[in-house]
C-alpha cells in the first residue's frame, strides 16, 4: 500500500508499569487512491518506530466495500524495505515492476522486496465485498537496502495448538519455520485463541515482540488490548502469554525480531538513511526513472501516483527509545 502521509504524525502510547507491556494506540488515516479506505496505523510513531525490523503497520477493516468499489492504489514506488501483505477477508490483485501478477488472499503471505527500487499497484477484486487485513513494512539493513527486486508468495499451514491455531508466515514459532528468507531475524504469525483459553508460547528472548489485536478479546501478559492496539514487549522473556476472556475467538498478529539499531529516514513510501536519500528517490520517481521500473496491466484512472512535495525542513531519522 501507499502511505498517504509524507510524515506520519505522532500516535498515542500508554505504559503499563510493572507489567512489561507498552500499548501503542493507533489512529485512523486514509489510504490513498481514487477509492480511499480508512486504516488504523500503529507504526511508526514517536514513542516506537520499529519492532525488530517491522517499521510500519496498517490494520484495516472489516470494511464493507461493496458500494465503494474497494481498494484502488495506482502504481507507486518503494525503496529500502519489504512489504508484507496479509488478509483476513477479501482479495487484492497485485502487479509490480518485476512483472508479477499475483492475488493476495486470506491466510497467504505476499512479500515484496523493494531494495534499490520497485513499483506496484493494489486493487481489490470485483467480487470482494469486505476488506479486512494488515499491511506491514520491513526495513532492510544497510548492507541489503539496495538489493534487487523480489517477490515471494507463501501459504503457511494451519497449526493446531492447545486452545489456539496459528499460521507462521515468517521466522519460527511453535516448532514450525517459514521457508521465506528474511534479511534480519524476524517472526510473523497469525494466532487465533479460543474463547476462555490461555496460550503460552516459547519465544526467542533476543527478540522484541508486538501483538496486534484484530478481533475478539485478548490480554497480553494480563494487559487487555482494544481493536487495532499493539502491545510491545522488550527482549528478555522466553515465554509469551495470551488469554481470551471473551465468548468469541480472538485473533492477533504476533510480530517480532532482534532490535533494529540502524537509524532510518522514512518519508512517504521510501526508507533511506538521510534526507538526501529521500530527495533522490523522490526525484527519480517523479521523473519516472528506470530505478523503479514499470507496472504493466493496471487499469485504474491514473497511470501512476505522484509523490507529495518534500517538506521545507530536513527529514530527521526515526529512533527507538534506548
Amino acid at each position: 500500500m501507499s502511505n498517504t502521509e509524507a510524515d506520519p504524525a505522532e500516535l498515542l502510547c500508554r505504559e503499563r508499569p510493572g507489567e512489561g507491556v507498552t500499548v501503542l494506540t493507533p489512529r485512523d488515516v486514509p489510504l490513498g487512491g481514487p477509492r480511499a479506505i480508512r486504516v488504523r496505523r500503529t507504526l511508526p510513531q514517536r514513542q516506537r518506530s520499529l519492532i525488530g525490523a517491522w517499521c510500519f503497520a496498517d490494520h484495516y477493516g472489516p470494511q464493507d466495500v461493496s458500494a465503494s468499489g474497494g481498494m484502488d492504489v495506482a502504481p507507486h514506488p518503494h525503496t529500502g524495505l519489504q512489504t508484507a501483505s496479509w488478509l483476513f477477508s477479501g482479495e487484492i490483485e497485485h502487479r509490480d515492476s518485476i512483472g508479477t501478477h499475483a492475488m493476495v488472499r486470506p491466510g497467504e503471505l505476499n512479500l515484496m522486496t523493494a531494495g534499490h527500487g520497485i513499483a506496484h499497484s493494489e486493487v481489490s477484486t470485483p467480487d470482494t465485498a469486505t476488506l479486512h487485513g494488515v499491511q506491514l513494512w520491513i526495513a532492510l539493513p544497510g548492507e541489503h537496502r539496495d538489493t534487487a527486486r523480489d517477490f515471494r508468495h507463501y501459504a503457511p499451514p494451519l497449526l493446531d495448538l492447545p486452545g489456539a491455531t496459528a499460521r507462521v508466515f515468517l521466522g519460527s514459532l511453535a516448532g514450525t519455520t517459514s521457508p521465506v528468507p528474511a534479511f534480519t531475524p524476524l517472526l510473523g504469525a497469525e494466532l487465533t485463541v479460543e474463547p476462555g483459553a490461555t496460550l503460552a508460547l516459547d519465544v526467542d528472548p533476543a527478540f522484541e515482540h508486538g501483538v496486534l489485536q484484530d478481533i475478539g478479546s485478548v490480554t497480553v501478559a494480563g494487559v487487555a488490548l482494544g481493536t487495532g492496539e499493539l502491545a510491545y514487549l522488550a527482549p528478555g522473556a522466553g515465554r509469551l502469554e495470551l488469554a481470551n476472556p471473551g465468548a468469541e475467538p480472538a485473533r492477533v498478529l504476533l510480530l517480532g525480531g532482534t532490535p533494529f539499531t540502524e537509524e532510518l529516514v522514512m518519508w512517504w513510501n521510501f526508507v533511506g538513511r538521510s534526507h538526501e536519500d529521500i530527495a533522490e528517490y523522490r526525484e527519480a520517481w517523479q521523473a519516472q526513472a528506470d530505478r523503479f521500473g514499470r507496472v504493466e496491466g493496471y487499469q485504474g484512472t491514473t497511470t501512476w501516483l505522484p509523490a507529495p512535495t518534500l517538506p521545507q525542513v530536513r527529514i530527521k531519522p526515526r529512533r527507538n527509545p534506548s
